[in-house]
């Protein structure tokens, strides 16, 4: 993969930013409060520093670590909702912020991999945080929105709400039950489960047409090929969706945060393809729902327009983010920051 990637790039990989996910991430809210230092009472970079590693002190288990400190408000002398308190003046400053954390172990064995490989390690990026940068919107960030990620074996769960993070869960269900009950329902391989799922796969039955069948390989040898019905193969995907989204759902109520999704919800990850699968979470969730397809890079557009490749668009627009606030050094500019350069010009 990376000498492939390096053969599209035209350049040597030697950083990345790497997305993590997984159930060994937990995370949770926290405050800081410090009295504002200086003379003057203003409000320095210092002060927010400081604010920021009060914030941390808490008690995080031996074998975790923390990967991300989101700022999520600040608070000047009981006055809240301040995004940026630089050169204002006050006596006291709070900040609420979103810790993130992840299991040591996980980390360190992701670390050897990426070493082995001969590539740096730039920033390890959450992937809800990477995966929002590619497909949700200023409005809805601000608004208030929920975005939903199913990947392969994990599904995703993050909360925006005022521009900032606020929520973030991961639980171990995935697409890969979705083609284990396909295999298990239909009686075909894993392998040919998967293909079904992706060419076939329908979520509410309503919309599968009862005339529709499909061929399903048998397991073993000297058997003959199924045909069965595609409202059977929605009939099987469909209450693993709802169990997906009804554990969401009461997750969602149980933090207090169901107000908060003003804008809707939005599912991504290769599973948001599956036909039908909003409209079941519109039902579950009585919100707007609509699919996150990649926003935001130009090139290669057909081959990363679709869901799957959110999160891998998100840790690009992540690093372009970063690149642009560090600023860019004059050896990188013949590499592979000013091809993304390129690559953001176009769009």
């Amino acid at each position: 993969a990376q000498e492939e990637a390096e053969l599209m790039a035209g350049v040597a990989i030697d950083s990345a930013f790497i997305g993590l996910s997984g159930a060994h991430i937990k995370s949770f809210n926290s405050r800081g409060v410090v009295a504002v230092s200086g003379r003057n009472k203003e409000i320095s970079k210092e002060d927010i520093n400081r604010v920021i590693d009060q914030s941390k002190a808490v008690s995080i288990p031996p074998d975790r670590e923390i990967i991300h400190i989101i700022p999520q408000e600040f608070v000047v002398d009981e006055q809240d909702g301040i995004k940026d308190p630089f050169g204002m003046s006050g006596i006291k400053l709070e900040v609420n912020v979103h810790i993130i954390t992840a299991g040591i172990t996980s980390v360190q064995n992701l670390k050897t991999c990426l070493s082995r490989a001969g590539i740096e390690i730039e920033q390890i990026v959450l992937n809800q945080i990477a995966t929002s940068f590619s497909v949700l919107t200023h409005d809805e960030m601000e608004l208030g929105v929920g975005f939903i990620d199913i990947g392969g074996g994990t599904t995703e769960i993050a909360i925006f709400e005022r521009g900032s993070l606020w929520y973030t869960s991961v639980i171990p269900i995935g697409g890969d039950n979705f083609t284990n009950d396909i295999a298990v329902g239909l009686r075909t391989p894993i392998p040919d489960a998967e293909k079904i799922k992706k060419k076939f796969g329908c979520v509410s039955s309503p919309l599968s047409d009862e005339e529709e069948t499909l061929e399903v390989p048998p397991v073993g040898r000297g058997k003959k090929p199924r045909i069965l019905s595609r409202q059977l193969l929605a009939d099987i995907i469909q209450p693993r969706a709802e169990e997906i989204f009804r554990l969401i759902d009461n997750e969602t109520k149980r933090m207090g945060y169901e107000k908060s999704l003003n804008s809707g919800v939005v599912l991504t990850g290769g599973t948001a393809l599956l036909e039908g699968l909003e409209e079941v979470a519109e039902e579950i969730f009585d919100l707007p729902v609509r699919r996150g397809d990649p926003m935001g890079v130009g090139g290669l557009v057909d081959r990363v327009s679709t869901p799957d490749f959110s999160t891998a668009v998100g840790l690009i627009l992540y690093g372009y983010n970063q690149w642009k606030e560090k600023g860019i050094t004059k050896e990188r500019k013949s590499g592979i920051w000013g091809k993304f350069k390129d690559l953001f010009r176009e769009e």
